[in-house]
């Protein structure tokens, strides 16, 4: 629905899930209030590595790092793998529209998280919704 650089190129980083977190134990996971992704979050030198990398493999013009957020495709909070770089891409904070930078992708993992935690939608609908457009679901569901 957005433009393309807004998405991680899919060839590279199509998402990856953690094996440790499925439906069955989202209660004792990423919906119990004292889960949090710091425990299982990656060191910083890992990701400003990658980051670095990356962003020479994705041919961005801009080089600075300080203008990426080394994302997590598929979030933690949603099951995404820590990790695996096919999880991981510098995520542009501005883009060439002024919603699809990384600060917006973010909302769409915080409304995912909530509805998987209600029992609106599950792990599995929340990973496909947001590797599949999180534009879309950020532009047709979270509150604006």
């Amino acid at each position: 629905m957005g433009p393309a650089d807004i998405y991680p190129d899919p060839a590279r980083t199509p998402g990856a899930v953690n094996p440790e977190i499925a439906q069955e134990n989202i209660r004792e996971t990423i919906c119990n209030p004292r889960w949090s992704t710091r425990s299982i979050r990656p060191e910083a030198s890992y990701t400003n590595r990658l980051k670095n990398e990356q962003i020479g493999e994705y041919g961005y013009s801009d080089s600075r790092m300080r203008d990426y957020e080394e994302d997590h495709f598929i979030p933690l909070e949603l099951g995404g793998n820590p990790t695996d770089s096919k999880n991981l891409w510098p995520e542009p904070f501005e883009t060439s529209i002024p919603d699809g930078g990384a600060h917006f992708k973010d909302k769409v993992e915080n409304y995912l998280h909530a509805e998987v935690c209600s029992g609106s939608l599950t792990l599995d609908q929340a990973q496909h919704e947001i590797t599949a457009d999180w534009y879309r679901v950020y532009t047709e569901s979270v509150p604006h």
